[in-house]
């Protein structure tokens, strides 16, 4: 059966031309056996509802995760009952030559070989349904410190920008040169800086949000831009394009010709955080893995990666 099996929610066995770092990006830690379970039964798409994603939560006792919880994928055609915890996945086949887990936005997706039969496919979710059910309510928790931290757009909004906080001032008086906005250089009373934007005082919440990411991703270019040609010698790496993503589950990726993707959230975290994103990133274009070789190609430029790694995970980044 561990033949069969391949967990891809943390991307470890991605294709080598384009190598992804998502934002649950630690390997999970080994559970111990499941001691108790009940067979798989068919689910209604009548008995479906969703859930969300964003870095992961500390660890839960199990017993508060078995706890009459629920987490059904809003796709679910099928389900495990662990103690009191109902997962009802979506169940897809196709080409390929594993099981796969995915725990995601929506849920856990579980994809298969056309070839491999359902009591297989039974049995590899309950190996890892103590494993699985821990992903979910982690998620679960992040989703509500994510809409916990959901930004309300009026003059006096708060952000972090490279760490630190940052308040929205509308300005509509300047037109800044053309870049619709300027951030100040001094601190306020309260430590933060202030971003003034030209915008109207009698703007739409979407406006006011659309201006400040427009700056923000405007920042995000220009600091990627700059930490990429700081890093790629030192790499002894050539990169290409930058482009910029606004994926939900994933931090950055590179292809194998010199193209690197990183998501303009970054620019919320602090700039050590931000480093090391690139120097995964670049670290691929000599490492098209997460191999032992990989990670001492980036430990070679970030000694402290695996701090920085936690941090990324753990950290909750606005809902603009």
């Amino acid at each position: 059966m561990r033949g069969l099996l391949q967990f891809t929610l943390d991307l470890f066995n991605v294709p080598e031309a384009d190598v992804d770092l998502v934002v649950d990006d630690l390997p999970p830690a080994q559970p111990p056996k499941l001691q108790h379970s009940t067979p798989l039964h068919p689910l209604s798409q009548s008995q479906s509802n969703s859930v969300p994603h964003a870095p992961a939560a500390p660890s839960v006792p199990l017993r508060d995760v078995l706890s009459q919880a629920r987490f059904i994928h809003p796709r679910a055609t099928r389900e495990v009952v662990v103690g009191h915890a109902r997962v009802g996945y979506e169940f897809t086949r196709g080409k390929r030559r594993t099981i796969g887990f995915v725990v995601g936005a929506e849920g856990l997706s579980v994809r298969a070989p056309r070839w491999v039969t359902l009591r297989d496919v039974d049995a590899a979710v309950l190996e890892k349904a103590e494993w699985i059910v821990r992903k979910l309510a982690e998620t679960q928790e992040r989703h509500a410190r994510v809409e916990a931290s959901r930004i309300e757009w009026k003059d006096g909004a708060t952000f972090p920008f490279l760490g630190e906080p940052v308040v929205v001032k509308l300005d509509p008086r300047h037109g800044f040169k053309g870049v619709g906005a300027v951030l100040d250089a001094e601190l306020d009373a309260n430590g933060a800086r202030t971003l003034r934007l030209a915008v109207a005082n009698n703007a739409n919440p979407d406006q006011i949000r659309d201006a400040a990411q427009a700056w923000l991703t405007r920042q995000a270019r220009r600091l990627f831009t700059e930490r990429l040609d700081a890093y790629a010698p030192k790499l002894g790496v050539r990169w290409k394009k930058l482009s910029l993503s606004n994926a939900a589950t994933r931090w950055g990726s590179a292809s194998s010709d010199g193209s690197i993707r990183l998501n303009w959230r970054l620019i919320h975290f602090r700039l050590p955080v931000i480093d090391y994103v690139v120097a995964h990133e670049l670290s691929h274009l000599r490492v098209m893995d997460h191999s032992q070789r990989f990670w001492e190609t980036v430990e070679s430029v970030m000694p402290d990666y695996q701090q920085l790694r936690r941090h990324l995970k753990d950290e909750t980044i606005p809902r603009l």
